[in-house]
């Protein structure tokens, strides 16, 4: 499974957030020629980023521009300024339809033959960010064997339904539960939109956990700050590794007397409880996380 707890976005046209970048260590680096660039810097994004690919790929983190979206006619010449060996991926906004998956694949599979690259080699992680997508959102992550995960966008959502941000989040409650559970049935991850407060990592460790206990499996970050928090909830923590553990001694035990449940600090250990443990032991190995 492809780990993608912390996606760092970078302005894609300013060469001195680019350099401080580089040394950073987020799960992948969005190098972004979407919303961080004015409309007038767009061209210079696209050329500048494309000066940067090599070195941000030999960090060996994965390297996913976040492209502009095909109904600003931008695409096209973003896709084919980001699609080589250097590149992971690419993130693009405002994916309504599996239509629109069908349309990026299909430019994308042309410059993967035009660069020498095997066809699909390029990931994808569509943004849902409108009600149309919302209720197409299961179609559109199965849409393409490309895609690795799918985006909250929280900003353009709530725009597009024309209904206020929250500070608690409440209004993303349908959104977030839709994406989560569409992802999860089409095998791909769940990733969360930016927590705007960077200066409040108390908030974004909140609203992280909360995020996490939806189903989602990892989130955008806006500021370097951001990082080690979001790597941090989105990663079984040494408590929840202990609790797994003595679950499944405590089933382990109980199924040697002939038992099919048994209970743990006044709470029934059953199957599906066991499975759920073990999966969050298999998630640990998977991130590299000691399970002592």
């Amino acid at each position: 499974m492809t780990i993608l707890r912390s996606l760092l976005f970078v302005p894609g046209n300013t060469s001195r957030m680019l350099d401080r970048a580089v040394a950073l260590k987020p799960d992948a680096f969005i190098l972004d020629l979407e919303d961080s660039v004015p409309i007038d810097e767009k061209s210079n994004a696209r050329a500048v980023t494309a000066s940067y690919l090599e070195r941000f790929a030999a960090t060996g983190r994965p390297v996913i521009p976040r492209v502009n979206s095909l109904d600003t006619g931008l695409l096209e010449a973003d896709l084919e300024a980001m699609v080589g060996p250097h590149v992971f991926g690419v993130s693009v906004g405002k994916i309504d339809t599996p239509a629109h998956t069908a349309e990026v694949s299909k430019i994308l599979q042309r410059l993967e033959v035009k660069s020498g690259l095997a066809i699909g080699t390029t990931k994808l992680i569509p943004w849902i960010e409108s009600a149309s997508a919302i209720v197409r959102v299961f179609d559109i992550c199965r849409s393409s064997s490309r895609i690795v995960g799918v985006a909250l966008g929280a900003e353009d959502f709530t725009n597009d339904m024309e209904i206020e941000r929250r500070d608690d989040d409440q209004e993303l409650a349908f959104a977030r539960s839709a994406i989560s559970i569409a992802a999860r049935a089409a095998g791909v991850l769940a990733l969360d939109t930016p927590y705007f407060a960077f200066r409040d990592p108390d908030g974004l460790r909140e609203n992280s956990q909360t995020s996490k206990g939806n189903g989602f499996r990892g989130r955008f970050a806006i500021h370097p700050t951001q990082i080690d928090v979001i790597n941090e909830v989105y990663c079984p923590s040494a408590e929840e590794i202990q609790h797994a553990k003595a679950v499944i001694a405590a089933f382990d035990e109980a199924a040697a007397q002939g038992r099919g449940s048994t209970s743990l600090d006044g709470k029934v250990v059953d199957v599906p409880v066991v499975k759920r443990a073990q999966a969050l032991l298999e998630l640990a190995d998977s991130m590299g996380v000691a399970r002592e």
